[in-house]
């Protein structure tokens, strides 16, 4: 009886308590916008309903009452003691005793229901894009990115061309290039996952990398790592606040552009981001990067998979990278064979994993392989890939990094099983995907 006067009183909370300065959850994709975001929905531009009465918790149109997840801001029911997409704990479980909850789970039966867990594309984005999106920068030129200016002229101003290496004076037996999701989500030892992919960049010394799922917090903790100043990056400091997360390009190498394309069916604020290369000794090469839609299924059907907007989006990029005869393309894909069909390759591409790992399924997000995913629902996708079309190199080599648990860090995660709330210890590894580098070498 106790539990039921405290569901109705949050309730009635709930629906009395309208405070114009809380935040609004969208109808449409559940992102939490921001009081100041009055008229759309920054995600997928969605007319603002009436406010949410807080970020903690909703009613919803059936007056039955919802809390939105503060990781991943999906609205779950309020029976429900942790997040159905993502696991995060409800601010209001401790109200409620858990031998009442029942598992709210997703259907066993449905093929694409553990994919809600993985992914968390309506976290953090926005639309603040205008100095990163359809803008390039060139050495030289009259043509400067703003906020990208500052930083091409503190590099100039140590010498010469953008991002010279120590070894840029030679020519390059081989070139070494790394994609890496390095997974936005900052509760789970953010700063140790981070210092732990600076010890693989360390170890490996890649001369290019594509970074995706960058926040801020990740930016600010790379630019004061040791390894950052071998570095000249297609983010400057000013625009790297200006964004919840977003793709980042990394380069060892002289730089003759950057540059960056928005993809107009993305309501996810995703985009193309390349960078052309100065290879010493070598032809100049291409490299780029993004973070194509998000499958993100969620009720009532479920059936949010995105497909045809990501399909877009890769014929989009590959006929714009197309245009060079050597370039390297990587990211996180998101891509499902079975959902997607085969990537749509034009003439001279290959996918480097499939040429160089024939039978090899290649699992990049793997909650078998990764001891830290083995509390979520069972997936594994080859979500990461690196792509080619090159005229005056030939692969080398390809391998997963990223793959060791990290030394002494474990963390708790609340599982539901069969009603009950388990706490299971898992160890901690760098992020939820495994990264990719690849190796190329002169014809």
């Amino acid at each position: 009886m106790l539990k039921t006067q405290i569901f109705r009183i949050l309730t009635t909370l709930a629906m009395s308590s309208s405070s114009p300065s809380s935040s609004w959850s969208c109808n449409k994709c559940t992102f939490l916008n921001s009081p100041s975001q009055k008229l759309n929905c920054v995600i997928c531009l969605t007319p603002a309903s009436i406010p949410s009465p807080s970020p903690s918790l909703s009613v919803s149109t059936n007056d039955e009452a919802k809390w939105a997840c503060k990781a991943c801001t999906f609205l779950n029911t309020y029976k429900n003691s942790i997040c159905d997409v993502c696991g995060t704990r409800s601010p209001t479980s401790s109200l409620l005793g858990f031998d009442e909850l029942t598992d709210s789970g997703l259907d066993s039966n449905n093929p694409d229901s553990s994919v809600g867990s993985v992914f968390f594309p309506l976290r953090r984005c926005n639309n603040k894009r205008k100095a990163m999106d359809d803008d390039v920068v060139e050495i030289g030129s009259g043509s400067v990115v703003p906020g990208i200016m500052k930083k091409n002229k503190e590099i100039e101003s140590k010498g010469g061309d953008l991002g010279v290496a120590s070894d840029s004076g030679t020519s390059l037996s081989c070139l070494k290039i790394l994609t890496y999701n390095v997974w936005f989500r900052e509760d789970l030892e953010l700063k140790p996952r981070m210092r732990a992919i600076g010890h693989l960049i360390q170890l490996h010394s890649p001369h290019l990398i594509c970074f995706q799922e960058v926040t801020p917090e990740i930016y600010n903790i790379f630019r004061k790592s040791n390894w950052w100043k071998e570095y000249s990056c297609s983010v400057s400091v000013d625009v790297a606040d200006s964004r919840g997360y977003y793709c980042m390009l990394l380069s060892k190498l002289g730089v003759k552009s950057f540059s960056s394309k928005s993809f107009g069916n993305s309501m996810m604020g995703r985009g193309l981001s390349i960078a052309e290369v100065e290879v010493p000794g070598r032809k100049p090469l291409v490299f780029a990067t993004s973070h194509l839609e998000s499958p993100c299924p969620g009720p009532p059907k479920w059936d949010q998979m995105f497909s045809r907007e990501r399909v877009e989006q890769a014929n989009e990029a590959i006929e714009i990278l197309s245009a060079n005869t050597n370039v390297v393309f990587g990211g996180d894909m998101n891509w499902d064979d079975k959902l997607d069909g085969k990537f749509p390759l034009a003439d001279k591409w290959v996918d480097v994993w499939e040429v160089l790992k024939p039978g090899d399924l290649g699992f990049t997000y793997d909650t078998k392989a990764n001891p830290m995913l083995s509390g979520n629902r069972a997936l594994q996708k080859r979500l990461d890939r690196i792509f080619c079309r090159l005229d005056d190199y030939k692969l080398g080599g390809i391998e997963m990094v990223g793959k060791e648990a990290i030394p002494g860090l474990s963390y708790v995660k609340e599982k539901k099983v069969r009603g009950d709330i388990k706490e299971l210890e898992l160890p901690v590894l760098p992020s939820d995907h495994f990264g990719l580098l690849v190796t190329l070498s002169p014809k």
